[in-house]
């Protein structure tokens, strides 16, 4: 796949879940409390992990049965939400190569941040825990702006903070919304595979501009390695 570099790349952004993070174990974890609470058995994580990129949408439908027209689905969602708060970043982790990543980045004085759908309720504490994710210089959450991804708005919003021009942005993530998303910001679209998409030739049916297999080939990918 060729793919050319912004003659000047000012900005890198990121999607957070399954690209810079792996939270699939907290968010299985919140699934079970579910069922656990109703006398069910646990699911494996396996069960879960292709489908993280759903949100707590996909979470209930895996866990309980329930879909978002369901008329209790409030309710159940915000009880994964309480359930959520109460084991998220217990074993949530870093990608392998992500802390090389965003220090070569910084080492080369890369501004670079955060676009995610997860609420501010969420993204903000897991951020900041985490030494790494609360060095980015901007983080988008999914109720920042009026539009979450695919919509290109959190990207522009993004770009705006950084003072960086869209189509000297690039963008990396792990779903097919995050490269409609992008392509519509008139930014790179470069998709993970390595997150919880399930394999490389499946992602190449979303058109990205690149694929990466791990997080640092970005380095490569951006002549910084």
């Amino acid at each position: 796949m060729t793919w050319i570099l912004p003659d000047h790349l000012g900005a890198v952004l990121f999607d957070l879940d399954g690209t810079l993070l792996d939270s699939a174990p907290d968010l299985a974890a919140a699934a079970n409390a579910l069922r656990a609470t109703r006398q069910l058995p646990v699911l494996p994580l396996e069960h879960y992990r292709p489908f993280v990129g759903t949100g707590a949408r996909g979470m209930l439908r895996l866990s309980l049965d329930v879909h978002d027209d369901h008329a209790d689905f409030p309710i159940l969602r915000e009880e994964f939400f309480q359930a959520y708060e109460r084991c998220m970043s217990r074993n949530a982790r870093l990608f392998a190569g992500v802390d090389h990543l965003v220090s070569m980045l910084q080492q080369r004085q890369m501004p670079w941040g955060i676009v995610t759908n997860k609420i501010a309720r969420f993204a903000h504490p897991i951020t900041q825990a985490c030494p790494v994710l609360s060095r980015a210089q901007t983080l988008v959450c999914g109720d920042t702006t009026a539009h979450a991804k695919p919509h290109p708005a959190p990207l522009l919003a993004a770009a705006q903070t950084l003072g960086v021009p869209p189509a000297a942005c690039i963008y990396v993530g792990d779903d097919e919304r995050d490269m409609q998303a992008a392509r519509a910001a008139g930014m790179g679209a470069i998709a993970a595979s390595y997150g919880y998409t399930g394999d490389a030739l499946h992602v190449q049916e979303w058109q990205p501009d690149a694929i990466l297999n791990a997080p640092n080939d970005l380095l490569q990918l951006l002549r910084l390695a």
